[in-house]
């Protein structure tokens, strides 16, 4: 039973509180259509309360970004164990629980919010970005990786991220379907690099002797198979 008398929060805590508030609320909305008072209400403060804490919606939003982008880091960390491709997938559906989840407030954060431009924005993107190359990296067990490979790498994290904002605007393409195919891009974009450096045909060799024949990347194969015969049948085209 409640008593109806109201703790008193610390500093800290109170801080807390209102990053939570103001993570919500810009993860349900723009963080441009979410007002001071909108936060102030949610937290059961007044306005001059919220400004007590923080000096403005630009500092809040800020610290708000800063823990989304901590969230949003730590979805990459997964065990060294098991096939590669089993592990990407796990990553995948976390990432897109976090978009679905904080849709406006993830296309704010990517495509420009209240912090949009600003250093403290961009440092945070990046970190995340950095987090994520860094995860897969780890992933492939490789510290110092070739020119191609951090391509790959970068790439593949950068593709992720424009997938999941083109899937907010309508979701048109099943969630599952994204991830998997998400998935198959990883092993595509390494297979095509390996066709071009020995170093990458090594790591492709790596990772494709640790998977199964009915995990992500044994259905890639299986699907290609497949498609083969139908694209060698196609004659070539000659050019005038």
């Amino acid at each position: 039973m409640t008593t109806g008398v109201r703790r008193r929060m610390g500093v800290e805590e109170r801080r807390r509180q209102l990053i939570g508030v103001a993570l919500e609320l810009f993860g349900s909305r723009s963080p441009d259509d979410v007002s001071i008072d909108e936060i102030a209400a949610a937290a059961g403060i007044s306005r001059p309360l919220v400004y007590h804490y923080f000096p403005g919606k630009q500092s809040l939003y800020e610290a708000a970004l800063r823990r989304a982008a901590e969230q949003l880091a730590a979805l990459f960390e997964e065990p060294h164990e098991g096939p590669l491709g089993a592990r990407l997938l796990r990553v995948m559906g976390r990432f897109f629980d976090f978009v679905d989840e904080h849709g406006p407030g993830f296309s704010a954060l990517m495509r420009g919010g209240p912090a949009a431009g600003s250093s403290t924005a961009s440092a945070m993107i990046d970190e995340v970005r950095q987090a994520a190359y860094t995860q897969i990296l780890a992933h492939l067990g490789i510290a110092e990786p070739s020119p191609r490979l951090a391509l790959v790498v970068r790439s593949w994290v950068s593709l992720a991220e424009s997938t999941a904002l083109l899937w907010l605007d309508g979701r048109e393409v099943p969630r599952a379907d994204l991830e998997l195919q998400l998935v198959h891009d990883f092993a595509a974009l390494t297979a095509v690099s390996a066709a071009y450096d020995e170093e990458m045909a090594a790591v492709l060799v790596d990772v494709l002797a640790g998977e199964s024949v009915d995990g992500p990347f044994g259905e890639l194969v299986g699907r290609l198979a497949r498609l083969a015969p139908a694209v060698l049948a196609v004659p070539p085209q000659r050019i005038p």
